[in-house]
């Protein structure tokens, strides 16, 4: 099960991101996946049911205490935990998930599939979300000469 290039570029045109799983830790993905995306344009809004701020901006506990409907939800999380953030996104009508690398579960996967979600997984978001930053560009075109990107 692959991602598909159509998949990738349909979850960056959302401009509106829940980012579940951003943390106090400033070296963890989530919270440098917001703070990234929050730089390029992005609307996010952090999600942590452990944290009532991040950056000294609201966070929330869950996706249905958020003020408007994302058009996507990141997930950041551990394996275990991404198949109920995916059964809240999708009972909220939310379409769109990507699972950041370590995150991802084939029942999350499955049940996305199965449920008509668009969802992009095994990728990196700041591979893709414009504009790179010279490592994630590096390391983008690295994935491209073995043939690993998606397509």
């Amino acid at each position: 099960m692959r991602t598909s290039k159509q998949s990738v570029e349909i979850f960056l045109a959302q401009k509106t991101i829940a980012i579940v799983g951003v943390s106090r830790n400033e070296r963890k993905f989530g919270t440098a996946a917001y703070k990234e995306l929050k730089s390029k344009g992005y609307k996010v809004y952090p999600v942590n049911p452990n944290m009532s701020e991040v950056n000294g901006e609201k966070c929330y506990p869950n996706l249905h205490e958020l003020p408007e409907k994302p058009g996507g939800v990141f997930i950041s999380v551990k394996a275990d935990e991404t198949e109920k953030v995916v059964k809240e996104a999708a009972g909220l009508k939310i379409n769109n998930i990507w699972m950041q690398q370590g995150s991802e579960s084939f029942e999350a996967i499955e049940y996305c599939k199965k449920n008509n979600i668009d969802v992009v997984h095994n990728e990196c978001i700041l591979m893709f979300a414009e504009p790179l930053v010279f490592g994630h560009k590096a390391h983008r075109w690295i994935k491209g000469i073995f043939g690993r990107l998606p397509n």
